[in-house]
Order: structure tokens, then sequence, then C-alpha cells
């Protein structure tokens, strides 16, 4: 492999070649670097759309680059090549030759022209775990595009979000991708521990409808298990009470009582102890049967004092509670819990702030070796590795 800083973590010496785009596949293979794999970023001529997905932006020496692209980027080394030109995709198959991992969100079926679906990399590389990322899978849905915003349409999840008596939400981030790429690096986890046992590569298959439907949880068995097809109710939980943002002397306050207890408590702390006995709201269906005749006994308590006392004092107790940030209160927060959310990759003017990666290892750590890549900024040494000669048995495959 070219000689560069040998990544670590759980899995160093896995090369994965990353073919995907936007977000999900990207989010995937990102996840995966942090974790020790050596990924190489495949973009076209152009780049990752997301390149010019602005603002906001961060100036890197001087040049404008899209905070979107670098926040699901690092860890990667980019290399440039234009399929439809025979020599790059001689180079992209070499690579997808190589390769433990091979991960894309093309069009169902959109590489094979190029000798870079499953089929073809399987027949030369018949240990490699190939992941496919689309947005209604490789049936009947193949040819519709799937972008998030059309599957939280499509799933049903715009018609929970907003008033009940206002119109559907998206959702304020792109969930679905985001799920979708959870998912396609579970599967390739998955999938690599069943090559160590067998030395058999699979085909991953992932799509953001089926991510969309699994990720709509109680709402789904709502309609599969139930017959209940649910509608949206605001901030309101349809199980739960409460389970919602209350109004206190400043700013509104997540409050939530996932349990008889923990309601007992809530009660307690606000000086109503009383209330936890009313059989109006003893227990939880009969506070979510009756939540407009608890609502304003909890409000006016609530009403004394602010939302970050009631937070102090809430937590003191054990009842989960938190106030509505925006996104800078949001990372205050995780450092005021010593979470670190905020790691910086890179040395001098290329250091890049991003986001921590979100699983804890005790033993083997996520690393962030490299800054989110320049366009093609690896590619000279990527082409000259990959037009060596290669003894699989000594590099390991």
């Amino acid at each position: 492999m070219p000689d560069v800083a040998p990544p670590t973590g759980p899995l160093a010496g896995l090369l994965v070649a990353d073919f995907s785009r936007i977000l999900a596949g990207p989010y995937a293979t990102m996840l995966l670097a942090d974790l020790g794999a050596d990924v190489v970023k495949v973009e076209g001529p152009r780049g990752d759309d997301t390149r010019t997905w602005s603002p906001p932006i961060r100036e890197i020496d001087g040049e404008p680059v899209s905070t979107y692209y670098l926040g699901v980027n690092r860890g990667k080394r980019s290399i440039a090549l234009d399929l439809r030109d025979e020599a790059d995709a001689a180079v992209a198959r070499e690579l997808a030759r190589r390769a433990d991992v091979v991960i894309e969100n093309f069009k169902p079926g959109g590489l094979a022209k190029f000798g870079l679906d499953h089929e073809s990399v399987a027949a030369t590389n018949p240990g490699c775990v190939y992941a496919s990322i689309s947005g209604f899978g490789s049936g009947a849905g193949k040819d519709v595009p799937g972008y998030d915003l059309m599957v939280q349409a499509m799933s049903g999840l715009m018609s929970l979000t907003g008033d009940a008596d206002g119109p559907p939400y998206r959702a304020g981030i792109s969930v679905f991708d985001v799920m979708a790429g959870n998912h396609a690096a579970i599967g390739v986890l998955a999938a690599l521990h069943h090559r160590d046992r067998t030395g058999e590569g699979q085909h991953v298959e992932v799509n953001l409808l089926s991510s969309a439907l699994t990720g709509l949880v109680n709402h789904s068995s709502a309609y599969v298990a139930g017959g209940v097809v649910p509608t949206r109710m605001g901030n309101a939980h349809p199980s739960l009470f409460p389970y919602e943002p209350l109004p206190t002397a400043d700013h509104d306050l997540i409050v939530t009582a996932g349990n008889d207890g923990q309601f007992r408590k809530l009660c307690e702390v606000l000086g109503i102890p009383d209330v936890a006995d009313d059989e109006r709201f003893a227990r939880n269906e009969q506070r979510t049967a009756n939540r407009e005749q608890l609502r304003p006994l909890l409000t006016e308590r609530l009403r004394t004092r602010g939302a970050l006392e009631w937070f102090d004092l809430l937590t003191e107790a054990g009842v989960p509670s938190g106030p509505i940030n925006t996104i800078d209160g949001g990372f205050a927060m995780a450092e005021r819990f010593d979470l670190d959310p905020v790691v910086v990759v890179g040395e001098g003017a290329h250091a890049v702030p991003t986001t921590r990666h979100p699983i804890r290892l005790s033993r083997t750590p996520a690393g962030y070796r490299l800054p989110p890549p320049g366009l093609d900024e690896h590619g000279a040494e990527l082409r000259a590795w990959l037009s060596e000669p290669v003894d699989r048995e000594a590099d390991g495959e």
C-alpha cells in the first residue's frame, strides 16, 4: 500500500473502495475509517456533489470548502477517476479487485457497464464484501431516484411530523440517509465476520425506504401489529404522558416520565405529590388518556422556575428532562457531560474541527488519521500503487 501513516483501530488492515457520494455512503465509510479501515474515496472528475453544497463553508488554504462535505469525509484518501475513460475504469477495477469492501450508491445496475457491479467484482475478488445503498432496492423500485426528502414523504415520516392541525414537515436532517449509512456499516461488519469464518464475500443491500420503515419503530409496529395508522400529534407522544415540551418561567423544557416511578418523582420535585395518587394519573395509560387534565397541573408548577433550574432539580431526582437547545447548546451540553464532542483532524491550515465518532471502544478506540481530502489529493500515489503487481498472499488477501 502507499507509504502513509498506518491506520489503527479494530478495522486496521481493511481496504475499503468507496464509490459512494452525497451522504448515506460517505457517512458509512467515514465510520469505518474512524475505526481503522483504509478508505479510498473514488470521485468523478468534478468531485462529490457535496463539495459544492454551501453555505456554510470553511476556508482551507484560502479556498471555501463546504462544511457538508467536511462533515462526512474525514479519514479518507481521494482519487478522481472518470469511469467513462477505459484507463480510469481499469484503475477502478483494480482497486475493487484488491479491496476487502466495496461500497457504492449508484442507481442499481449502474456500475455494470464499467465492470464494477457486484457480479463483476466478485468474479475477480470472491472474498469482497460489496455493499449497495439505493433509494428503493434493486427490484421494482430500482429506477426511482432515492433522495432522503422523498423517502421522508413516501415512508410516512412527514405525516407524523408537525402540528396535528398543520401541514406535514420533514425532519431537520436527512435522517434516513444517516440511518441507511449506519445500516450499511452494520451490514458490512456482519458480512466481514462471515468472511472471517468462511472466506466468502457477499452482497450487502441497503435501501432508504426499508431503513425508514424499520426506523419508524413504534409507529411501524402500530400499523403492522395493531392496524393503526398513526397521525401527527405535534410534540406529543401517542403512548406516554408527560413526554413533550412544557412551559417554564423562561423557556420550554422537555419533561418525560417513562414509568410510574418517574412520574411520582416528578410530582415530588414539583411539590404536588398528591397528583401521583390521583386515580386519573396514577398509571401511564391513565395519564395518557387524561393528559388534557394533567398538563395544566404540571405547567402551573413549572412556570415558577426557569428551564435550566428545573433541569438541574429534575436530573438530581432522576427524572428525565432537557432544555431545548440550538446546535451550539447541544455541543455545550456534550462538553458539560465530558463527552468531548469535537475532534480536530489534520494540522495547521488543513486542520478541520469535526464531530467525534459516536462509539467508544475501551481497547481499540476510534482514530482520526486524515482530514477530509481535497479532490484527487492522493490520486498520484494511489495510481502508482495500483499499477504495481500485487502478491495477494503476501498482502494478506
